[in-house]
Order: structure tokens, then sequence, then C-alpha cells
């Protein structure tokens, strides 16, 4: 079942953002297989809104935890909080996956 990863940047940490971003990328590449859907948050203007959202193709929480885990923007510190819950894919590019 599906895991949607929620992070949120530390308040003062674009930089850190901005600084990791192409590694970031590269790791998102290499694990492409397990994302269903990713990107960053943004305010409504399109500014970062410091944070993104990942959902990933994983059996167990602890999964889920191990990708977080490895992922660039974590060793770098960025993240003030990371949430992770189960999702349901219901919809998906307009089709019933239920």
């Amino acid at each position: 079942m599906p895991f949607l990863i929620e992070t949120f940047d530390k308040p003062g940490h674009a930089d850190v953002r901005l600084r990791e971003r192409d590694v970031h990328l590269a790791f998102l590449a290499q694990h492409k297989a397990l994302l269903l859907a990713c990107g960053a948050k943004l305010n409504d203007d399109g500014s970062n809104a410091g944070g993104g959202i990942y959902i990933v193709d994983l059996e167990t929480r602890e999964q889920a935890e191990q990708f977080i885990a490895q992922d660039p923007y974590t060793h770098a510190n960025l993240f003030a909080e990371v949430k992770i819950v189960r999702w349901r894919k219901a919809y998906v590019d307009g089709v019933c996956h239920l």
C-alpha cells in the first residue's frame, strides 16, 4: 500500500533546499519506480512553501521511513518535521483504482 510522506522545512533553510536540489533530484531519479507522485509545496504565488509531498509505492512504514532517511534533503538536515501516513490510491490521472 502506498504511503504519503509530507515534509516541512526548517525556517530559514531555503538556501539548503536550493543548494541540495540537484543531488535531491538525482536521488528521486534513482528511485522513480517507487514514486507515484512527488513535488515541492508552493504558495499561491508559486514561491517555495518550505516542504514537499512524496507518494511512494512501498509495502511498510519502515520502508517509507528508510526512503525519506536516504533523501539528500534529510542528510542536509533540511526538515523540521516529516509526517508519514498510509494512502489509498482511489483516482490517479482520472482512473479509478478501487
